[in-house]
């Protein structure tokens, strides 16, 4: 499921990687794409990030390039999988593959040592040293492809048909639109200099002045608003410190960050009709290319009740529908506890 939408999203060809679309294409666990022309190992990392922002992940992930052979390095030929395992990269070297884009990272927890001998439980260290040896980069996207719009649990979110699909919450941008971290607001009154004052803030590096004129007191006053970077900030107020009679009317306000417009982890989904439960489980499967999924049953619940909404999340759920109200929760895996104790839930694992 998640390789055929991860071939759907990229494809590298000679000037970009733009996304394509295969309807009819069937594939396997691994999928191998070849071109003529090669592209600089940056300049796919780079194309990949705009179809899947890295800050799009979540914090506890692991994503982006995990394994970079020495420069130059140039992709003529990559490998899609699901899983990097050993059988994989066995596949990979043998085809002279340049690029593996693994949608789970291979390297999730740190690794304290790289053997490429035959120490049990060391399969992680040997992928490494393989792949550096053959000079094969390896790359994840794995959440940043979900989070994304258009992404992992959008398509998963189009299962059941027609309706509204929002994200259950909101990926943060990585910073504000201006690049700042902090406002400082301060007023200058008409007993002190307010060009040299303005002078001297615009001429801090980072920092963005913005002035406006506000009436208080019968008295027409500076509103000074100065947008700042970490750094910028402790200039700033450096700067007014000397000055008692602005500096007693200066704020520092946090800037928070946006969150991303149809982006997140999660998707909700509201039918545009309703749907019982037999019928989302015939649609679902169909638009997976299953012939079985599982299905946990809520109390008092049969095939032919009724679905209208839909909470969806790809991989592990239970930190993301928790506490989501839905007729009916799409999943990659849950614990069987959380499945008894979810009134309507369904449950689909795909390896």
């Amino acid at each position: 499921m998640k390789l055929r939408l991860l071939t759907q999203l990229c494809l590298v060809s000679y000037k970009t990687l733009i996304p394509t679309f295969f309807p009819k294409r069937s594939l396997n666990s691994v999928s191998r794409m070849s071109f003529q022309l090669g592209m600089d190992l940056q300049m796919v990392v780079s194309n990949l990030e705009k179809l899947a922002p890295l800050s799009l992940a979540e914090s506890w992930d692991n994503v982006g390039l995990l394994i970079e052979p020495s420069p130059p390095h140039i992709v003529k030929t990559m490998m899609l999988t699901n899983d990097l395992t050993e059988q994989v990269m066995d596949e990979a070297l043998e085809k002279k593959v340049d690029f593996i884009l693994s949608y789970h990272p291979p390297i999730f927890r740190p690794l304290k040592r790289l053997r490429s001998g035959t120490v049990r439980g060391a399969w992680k260290e040997r992928l490494v040293v393989r792949a550096l040896e053959g000079r094969v980069a390896v790359y994840s996207p794995h959440t940043a492809c979900d989070c994304v719009c258009g992404g992992v649990n959008d398509w998963l979110g189009q299962a059941l048909g027609l309706g509204s699909v929002v994200p259950i919450s909101h990926s943060i941008a990585s910073s504000t639109p201006s690049g700042a971290s902090h406002r400082v607001e301060l007023s200058i009154g008409r007993d002190v200099d307010a060009e040299e004052i303005l002078s001297r803030l615009k001429s801090v590096e980072g920092a963005g002045v913005q002035v406006c004129t506000v009436r208080s007191d019968s008295e027409d006053l500076l509103r000074v608003m100065v947008n700042c970077t970490g750094p910028a900030l402790a200039c700033a107020l450096g700067l007014l410190s000397p000055y008692t009679s602005i500096y007693q009317t200066v704020e520092v306000l946090a800037l928070s960050k946006p969150p991303v417009p149809n982006a997140g982890p999660g998707r909700l989904c509201t039918l545009d009709e309703p749907v019982t439960i037999a019928t989302a489980l015939q649609r679902i499967k169909a638009h997976l290319r299953l012939q079985h999924v599982r299905l946990a049953l809520g109390a008092q619940c049969t095939l032919e009740s009724l679905v209208r909404t839909m909470a969806v999340c790809a991989g592990s759920g239970s930190s993301v529908l928790n506490g989501v109200k839905a007729d009916l929760y799409l999943t990659g895996e849950t614990l069987l506890v959380e499945v008894i104790l979810t009134p309507f839930f369904s449950s689909h694992e795909v390896s």
